[in-house]
C-alpha cells in the first residue's frame, strides 16, 4: 500500500500543476459560471484601466486649458468626461459584485464534490489505512486542508486572475503613454518579482510543513479528548500538557516560519512600489519639462504605475495562499488516491428456498435460509447452504513482512460451536477474527468458509453473513432503535425489540426518558460503559448471522449483568458459530473448543476440563499461576 512520506524542510509540492489541473477539474461542471466570472473579472479590471486613461483626456484636454481661461463649453465637456469616467468605474464595481456571487456558488459546489470524493474514498479504504494513520490527520484533511481550498476558491483564483489582467492591460497603456518610462518600471518590476520568487520558494515548503504538523495537534487533540478518563485516572495531565506543548510548539515554529515569509513579502513590495512611484514622478516630470510627455499623460502614467505595482504586490499575497492551498490539496488528493480496498470475490450471499428434496433454488424472497451463490468456469451456478463452518488450513500472517503474527494456524469450527481463543496480548486473536472478516487478506494457507475459500466470496456478502461484537463499543448518534438496526437496516421494530431482549438490553432501554426513541449523541455517553456494550450485543443480535463473533464483548459488563445475559447470548448462539476472544477465563468455560495461542501459534486445544487435566498454560492461567498480559 502507498505510505506518504513525510515532508521535508526545503521541499516544495511535488506536482504543482498536475495538483492545480486537478483542482480545476472538479470546477469544470461549472463551465457557464466560469466564463460569466472570467467575463466580470475583465471587465472589472478593464475599466479600471479605462477609468485611469481618461485622466490624461481630463487634464490635458480640459483642466490645463481652463486654468489659462474659463471656457463654459469645455467646462460641460469637462463635467461629461467626469461621469463617463464615474460610469466606466460603477460598471467594474457591479462587475465586481456579480463575478463575486457567482464564484461564491462556485467555490462551495467545488468543495461539496471534493468533500463528497474524500468521503466516499474513505469509505472504499482497507481497516490497513485506518491502522496505519492517524485519525486526527485523516479529520484535518476534512477541515483544515479544505479550509485552505475554500479560500483558493473563493478569493485568490478571482483576484489572481483580475490582477493578471490589470497588469496585462496596465503595461500596454504604459508602453503607449511612454516606453521609457515603461522600461524604467519593468526593470523594477522584474526586481521584486526577483524578490517573491526567493521568499516564495521557502514559504511553499513552510505552508505544507504547517499542514503536516497541524494535523499532528489535532491527532493529539482527539487523542486526549477520547481518552480523557484515562488521563485523569492516572493523573496524566501534567504529562499530556507536555507532549502537547512539545507538538504545538512544531506547529507554531512551523506557522512563524511560513506566515513570517509571507506577511514580511507585504510590507516589502509595498515599499519599493513606493519607491518605484518615486522615481517614475522624478523621471516623468523631466520629460515632460523637455517636452517628451504632457502633463496628462505623467499623470496618467504615475496612476498606472500604482495600478501596475499594486496588482503585483497582491499576487504576492495570492502566491502564498496558493501554495497553502495546493499543500493541502496535495493532501487531500494523495488520500484520494489511496488504493480501494480490493475485492476480486464472486461468490455472493443470496435468499434460496429448499424445494422437495433438499434442492436450494435461489429467491428474492426473505425465507430465512441463506445460500452461497457460486459461479463456475463452465457456466453453471451452484448454491452451498450457508451453515457457518470455518476451516483455518495452516494460515500464516503479519501485518507487516518483518513480523509474522501467525504461524502456521490451523483449525475447525463445526456447524454450531463455540470456539474460545484465549492467551496473552499480541498472540494473535484479535488477528483471528480480523482474518475471518477478510479485513486483511491472507498470503499464505487458506481459510474455508462451508467449504469455500473465503478469498473467493464478495466481502460485503462474507460479512454480511457475520456478526461482531467488538471490545471498544461504538454507538452513532441516533436513537436506541436506530443504533440496533444498524446491525440489519430492514428489521423490524418488533424483531429489533426481541433482540434487545435477548441480549437482555430491553430492561434498562425501557426505563430510558423515551425508551427506543431515546437519542444517544456522544457514542452513547448517556449510557454506562456496560449498556453501551449490551446495545452492540443486541445490534448484532437483530443481525441474525450464522457466525458469530465475541472479541471481548462481555469485558466492560459487570459479573451480575454478565450472569443476567448468559441464556441470552446461549439462545444467540444456539445453532451458530461462535467465536470468542476472552481475558475473563470464566466466560470461556462452556466452549466446545479453547484455543491456547502464544507467539502466534496455537500451543493448546481442546475443552475447559481437558485443558485443566493437561496442567499446560491454561490451567495455569484460569488457576492464575500465569496472568494474562
Amino acid at each position: 500500500m502507498k505510505k506518504e512520506k513525510a515532508v521535508k524542510p526545503g521541499s516544495r509540492p511535488q506536482n504543482a500543476g498536475k495538483t492545480l489541473k486537478r483542482i480545476f477539474q472538479y470546477m469544470s461542471q461549472y463551465k457557464f459560471r466560469l466564463v460569466l466570472i472570467l467575463a466580470g473579472i475583465a471587465i472589472s479590471s478593464l475599466a479600471q484601466i479605462a477609468g485611469t486613461a481618461y485622466l490624461k483626456k481630463v487634464v490635458d484636454g480640459y483642466l490645463a486649458p481652463l486654468l489659462k481661461q474659463y471656457d463654459s463649453a469645455l467646462f460641460q465637456g469637462f463635467l461629461k468626461t467626469l461621469l463617463k469616467m464615474a460610469g466606466i468605474y460603477l460598471t467594474g464595481v457591479i462587475s465586481t459584485y456579480v463575478y463575486s456571487r457567482i464564484m461564491l456558488s462556485v467555490a462551495t459546489g467545488t468543495l461539496y464534490r471534493i468533500r463528497t470524493d474524500l468521503f466516499r474514498k474513505m469509505e472504499s479504504l482497507p481497516v490497513k489505512y485506518f491502522d496505519t494513520h492517524a485519525h486526527g490527520d485523516i479529520m484535518s484533511r476534512y477541515t483544515n486542508d479544505t479550509d485552505t481550498l475554500r479560500e483558493l476558491f473563493s478569493n485568490t483564483v478571482a483576484n489572481f486572475i483580475a490582477s493578471a489582467i490589470s497588469v496585462t492591460g496596465v503595461f500596454i497603456m504604459m508602453l503607449y503613454l511612454s516606453w521609457q518610462l515603461t522600461i524604467l518600471v519593468v526593470l523594477m518590476v522584474l526586481f521584486m518579482i526577483w524578490i517573491i520568487k526567493t521568499i516564495g520558494k521557502k514559504s511553499g515548503a513552510r505552508f505544507k510543513e504547517q499542514q503536516k504538523y497541524l494535523g499532528e495537534v489535532n491527532g493529539y487533540i482527539e487523542e486526549m479528548f477520547e481518552g480523557q478518563r484515562v488521563v485523569k485516572v492516572f493523573c496524566y495531565e501534567k504529562e499530556s500538557k507536555e507532549n502537547f506543548d512539545k507538538i504545538n510548539n512544531q506547529l507554531c515554529e512551523a506557522s512563524t516560519k511560513a506566515n513570517g515569509s509571507a506577511s514580511v513579502l507585504m510590507p516589502i513590495m509595498g515599499n519599493l512600489s513606493h519607491v518605484l512611484y518615486a522615481i517614475t514622478a522624478i523621471f516623468g516630470g523631466i520629460l515632460s519639462l523637455s517636452g517628451h510627455l504632457t502633463i496628462g499623460a505623467v499623470v496618467a502614467f504615475l496612476q498606472y504605475t500604482r495600478n501596475f505595482s499594486m496588482p503585483i504586490t497582491q499576487m504576492s499575497q495570492q502566491f502564498n495562499s496558493i501554495l497553502a492551498a495546493l499543500a493541502g490539496a496535495e493532501r487531500i488528493f494523495s488520500m484520494i488516491d489511496e488504493e480501494p480496498e480490493v475485492d476480486d470475490g464472486y461468490v455472493t450471499l443470496v435468499n434460496a428456498r429448499e424445494e422437495q428434496g433438499g434442492k436450494l433454488t435461489e429467491t428474492s424472497d426473505k425465507t430465512g435460509i441463506w445460500a452461497w451463490k457460486h459461479p463456475h468456469k463452465d457456466g453453471t451456478t451452484s448454491l452451498t447452504r450457508v451453515k457457518g463452518e470455518v476451516d483455518f488450513d495452516n494460515v500464516t500472517f503479519g501485518y507487516n513482512e518483518e513480523k509474522t503474527v501467525l504461524n502456521g494456524v490451523s483449525l475447525y469450527a463445526k456447524v454450531g460451536q463455540k470456539i474460545a481463543f484465549v492467551g496473552s496480548t499480541g498472540a494473535g486473536k484479535t488477528t483471528i477474527t480480523n482474518l475471518i472478516n477478510r479485513f486483511y487478506d491472507v498470503p499464505d494457507g487458506k481459510i474455508r468458509y462451508d467449504g469455500i475459500n473465503i478469498n473467493k466470496i464478495k466481502k460485503d456478502d462474507l460479512r454480511r453473513s457475520l456478526a461482531m461484537v467488538l471490545q471498544d463499543s461504538h454507538l452513532f448518534t441516533g436513537t436506541v432503535m436506530e443504533n440496533i438496526r444498524y446491525g440489519r437496516p430492514d428489521a423490524s421494530n418488533e424483531e429489533i425489540i426481541a433482540a434487545a431482549k435477548l441480549a437482555n438490553a430491553h430492561s434498562f432501554i425501557k426505563h430510558l426518558p423515551k425508551g427506543y426513541d431515546t437519542l444517544l449523541t456522544a457514542d452513547g455517553a448517556n449510557l454506562s460503559q456496560g449498556q453501551r456494550q449490551l446495545l452492540t450485543i443486541a445490534r448484532a443480535a437483530v443481525a441474525d448471522p450464522p457466525v458469530l463473533i465475541l472479541d471481548e464483548a462481555t469485558s466492560s459488563i459487570d459479573t451480575r449483568t454478565e450472569a443476567l445475559i448468559e441464556k441470552g447470548m446461549d439462545r444467540l448462539m444456539d445453532g451458530r458459530t461462535v467465536f470468542v476472544i476472552a481475558h475473563r477465563l470464566s466466560t470461556v468455560r462452556n466452549s466446545h473448543a479453547i484455543m491456547v495461542l502464544e507467539n502466534g501459534r496455537i500451543i493448546e486445544r481442546g475443552n475447559h476440563d481437558n485443558l485443566i487435566d493437561q496442567r499446560g498454560k491454561y490451567y495455569q492461567l484460569y488457576t492464575g499461576m500465569f496472568e494474562l498480559s
